[in-house]
């Protein structure tokens, strides 16, 4: 089992750092191999729609984005991370999700998908609804914890001290070790589900 983790933090060593730190160490005791990146610190531009990836099969700006989508095809689940800005995700973060999710044509069917938001106070439910989004467009359960997956602080390492916020991490890594467990079981037993042909349809002819 391997779990990508995307930070999206500008700080190495920041809020949403605290929070992954306690996922990954629960995902080394439930014998899941982890890989963090940190993302929010780089130059990734938005998606412009030319359309070279559906030719090409990866995106036009040859940056982070490729780098990381072979990492992603190769892992049982993804995790990405964020502090919160104006009630939601840091748009660098968002640059490199639309890259990715939409450059990479690999079936994402039942890997697992997880975020976490960081913030000072407010904003965290929204960027949460806004980062499982991209999960759920693409046929990845989403997994879950005992509260919505947030924690919270404002200088660097504050949210040590957010103790339910940490636990909160630590029951869905915990759960999201056990989601990836029983797929792997799941897909060994019946294999994946059937896939219809897609039905585009667009609203205006």
């Amino acid at each position: 089992m391997k779990v990508l983790i995307l930070n999206g933090s500008p700080r190495k060593n920041g809020n949403t750092a605290v929070a992954l730190r306690e996922m990954e160490e629960i995902f080394t005791q439930e014998g899941v191999e982890t890989e963090t990146i940190l993302v929010g610190n780089k130059p990734i531009r938005g998606c412009i729609a030319c359309g070279s990836c559906a030719r090409t099969g990866k995106c036009a700006f040859d940056d982070i984005v490729n780098e990381i989508a072979p990492k992603f095809e190769a892992s049982d689940g993804l995790v990405v991370a964020s502090p919160v800005y104006y009630a939601s995700a840091n748009a660098t973060l968002i640059a490199l999700l639309d890259r990715l999710f939409y450059s990479t044509g690999f079936d994402k069917t039942m890997k697992v998908g997880a975020c976490v938001a960081t913030a000072r106070r407010g904003g965290i439910t929204a960027t949460f609804d806004e980062l499982n989004k991209y999960f759920t467009i693409s046929g990845m359960p989403v997994a879950s914890s005992q509260y919505w997956n947030g924690i919270h602080g404002t200088a660097p390492g504050e949210a040590e001290q957010d103790v339910e916020g940490r636990q909160t991490m630590r029951v869905l890594a915990r759960n999201m070790a056990f989601l990836m467990k029983s797929i792997a079981l799941g897909k060994e037993k019946y294999g994946l589900p059937e896939k219809e042909p897609f039905q585009r349809m667009n609203f205006i002819h």
